[in-house]
């Protein structure tokens, strides 16, 4: 079976629940939706990927010997039955995997297993894609899983408020800025609403910037 692959690479989780964690990241080509603050369109858009076989992709995975694997992209699920495929074999592998998600597309059935972690997004206004939004899918989501609302600007923080507030995760959210926005005033506005989420920054940014397989 055939994968569009944009990269692989070794680094720790920068986003979510599992922040700091090194990590071997499978990024892959493609997404349907265009966010306005996508910070990887080089796997959303052009000709910077390769065509490889699974085995290949998991062969070079496993030169890093890391227990936890990160398949993103792009939006993964565009490529199901291949992602299927990879995550059954690292699972066989005793690896924990960790599905990053837009949200839009549901994920199968081997995501309910305890060795994975759903990390799916809720699009807010400034990101253009909220019409995209499948609250089924959020709602499936189990408490080892995680909802992640990217906040831009003070429309989005009042949207993921209401939508919080409106309806019963039992995900593990978390409020994250967009990279260069002030996560002191996103942390502060938390704490005053007194809102149950976590805020958590792009780690890795903060360390490397905006540098492209980091």
């Amino acid at each position: 079976m055939k994968i569009k692959l944009s990269e692989i690479f070794f680094s720790i989780q920068g986003e979510g629940v599992l922040i700091g964690t090194p990590t071997v990241f499978i990024r892959l080509y493609g997404c349907n939706l265009r966010c306005d603050w996508c910070d990887s369109m080089y796997a959303v858009e052009g000709n910077e990927y390769n065509v490889r076989t699974i085995g290949s992709v998991m062969k070079e995975a496993e030169i890093y010997n890391c227990d936890n694997i990160c398949i993103t992209g792009g939006e993964p699920l565009l490529q199901i039955e291949q992602v299927v495929s990879i995550t059954e074999r690292f699972i066989d592998l005793k690896k924990n995997i960790i599905l990053e998600t837009a949200g839009h597309i549901e994920p199968p059935n081997i995501f309910n297993s305890k060795n994975t972690v759903i990390s799916m997004d809720c699009k807010c206004p400034s990101s253009k894609m909220d019409s995209a939004i499948n609250l089924g899918n959020l709602l499936k989501l189990k408490s080892k899983d995680q909802i992640k609302f990217i906040i831009d600007t003070d429309d989005d923080y009042s949207f993921a408020k209401e939508f919080i507030k409106k309806n019963n995760f039992r995900a593990q959210l978390i409020f994250q800025p967009t990279w260069g926005s002030s996560i002191k005033l996103l942390t502060e506005k938390v704490l005053n609403d007194n809102l149950k989420v976590r805020v958590l920054p792009q780690l890795h940014k903060d360390i490397w910037g905006d540098l492209k397989g980091k």
